[in-house]
């Protein structure tokens, strides 16, 4: 759960309001209609989001540790119970959207009945597990205020009207030099959580041989990948791993997820409508499918999250540029030309080759939380770095994200290594 024991009671009760506030804040410029929409199965209603951060909080803390204390409503524990078998029996994720109760209203009521017990609970106890689940509930709300943001974006972008969340003025990026190799040595590195609070899928620290590689000094762009597409990337099968030319076929893909062709030229939808497509800026909302696609045709490789760890392992997030994470308040990733950064963290998620698996001597959490990480480790691929989605404070170098690879609804980019043989 935690590397290192949960802060002091009233850093993490100061934590735990403000992170709190920030999931409600960023429901903020949205109407009551927004909140209940499901575009699809992968994504679920922001108000499904709201009152599933706060079952979370109910279930593994206040009924554990506060004594006497009632749920809200008894029914919310199926309704809002993600995947936790060992909770009781969820409700089916597809049909999240079909629930018009309990209201709006009641949830953000749910959320401050809960906010209050916490509070009290922190007040009143010092237990070290107990803090130390708090911390890890806090977290996972940071993760459900991404999801709010990419689930969001995929419902407006459904929409003709081409709705904008948040009006934001993004400034383009001068032309980018070629992308520079830098050498890496290789060898047998450390990898895994040093330190301070972790998932458990971070750990245990552990040795890893890395070959020499070469690692790209930043990210893939709009401009480069439309050399891909105007190549014919989508239509050349060699390029692509059979299940992702699958895909191409049957869902009829021939750019990224959110780019649209009008009058021949390009836009991207954004959480600020649709704008002209910035050639120089990351590109966003791919799959890793893409990723492979666009690393073959450009004689290169996606790196494997130990290299990309190893890289990344002098630089900590708190060097990224102000417009890399959340608190930019951008949604859309612009870039930075800052060199020491090499945009490692913030911008977009970064596919690796990687599969996401534990690590030697993984454990899971005891009891129920342990279904929060180990039980999907299978059929997916580890994403690094973070994104304009993430709060600063919840990335670090060794976190491990993991989607599908047909997924591309997150913010998601790559970047190219090679061998250095």
């Amino acid at each position: 759960m935690a590397a290192q024991p949960a802060p002091a009671m009233p850093e993490l009760n100061l934590r735990y309001t403000q992170i709190r506030a920030q999931s409600e804040a960023l429901c903020e410029p949205l109407e009551i209609e927004d909140l209940c929409v499901q575009s699809m199965d992968d994504a679920s209603p922001i108000k499904w989001h709201l009152a599933h951060t706060t079952w979370f909080f109910e279930t593994f803390i206040l009924k554990a540790y506060a004594p006497g204390y009632v749920p809200r409503d008894s029914q919310y524990e199926s309704l809002f119970n993600s995947y936790y078998n060992g909770v009781g029996q969820p409700f089916p994720r597809s049909q999240r959207g079909d629930l018009s109760r309990p209201t709006v209203r009641e949830v953000y009521a749910y959320r401050a009945a809960v906010d209050d017990a916490i509070a009290d609970l922190l007040r009143s106890t010092d237990d070290e597990d107990m803090r130390a689940r708090v911390e890890l509930g806090l977290h996972h709300e940071q993760q459900h205020q991404e999801l709010i943001l990419t689930d969001l974006k995929h419902h407006f972008s459904m929409n003709p009207l081409a709705p904008v969340y948040r009006e934001r003025p993004l400034v383009g990026q001068r032309p980018r030099p070629d992308p520079v190799f830098d050498a890496y040595e290789g060898g047998v590195v450390e990898v895994g959580n040093r330190t301070g609070f972790c998932f458990d899928n971070e750990l245990p620290r552990h040795a890893v041989l890395l070959q020499p590689f070469r690692l790209a000094d930043r990210l893939v762009t709009n401009g480069e990948f439309l050399e891909f597409i105007e190549d014919g990337g989508y239509q050349t099968a060699n390029l692509w791993l059979s299940e992702g030319w699958a895909i191409v076929g049957a869902q009829s893909w021939a750019n990224p997820k959110y780019w649209r062709q009008q009058d021949e030229e390009w836009f991207e939808f954004t959480l600020a409508g649709l704008i002209p497509l910035d050639r120089n800026a990351p590109l966003v909302h791919v799959s890793a499918h893409e990723a492979f696609a666009y690393a073959a045709w450009a004689s290169a490789r996606l790196p494997t999250e130990f290299e990309w760890e190893h890289a990344a392992s002098e630089i900590s997030p708190s060097q990224a540029p102000d417009n890399a994470f959340v608190e930019s308040q951008l949604y859309h990733p612009t870039g930075s030309f800052d060199a020491d950064c090499a945009e490692l963290y913030g911008q977009v998620w970064q596919w690796t080759s990687s599969s996401y698996a534990p690590y030697p001597g993984y454990k899971t959490l005891p009891g129920t939380l342990g279904e929060y990480n180990g039980k999907f480790m299978s059929s997916q691929l580890v994403l690094r770095g973070g994104s304009v989605a993430t709060p600063r404070a919840h990335m670090r170098t060794s976190y491990r994200n993991f989607f599908y690879a047909p997924d591309r609804w997150q913010f998601s980019g790559l970047r190219l290594a090679k061998d250095d043989t």
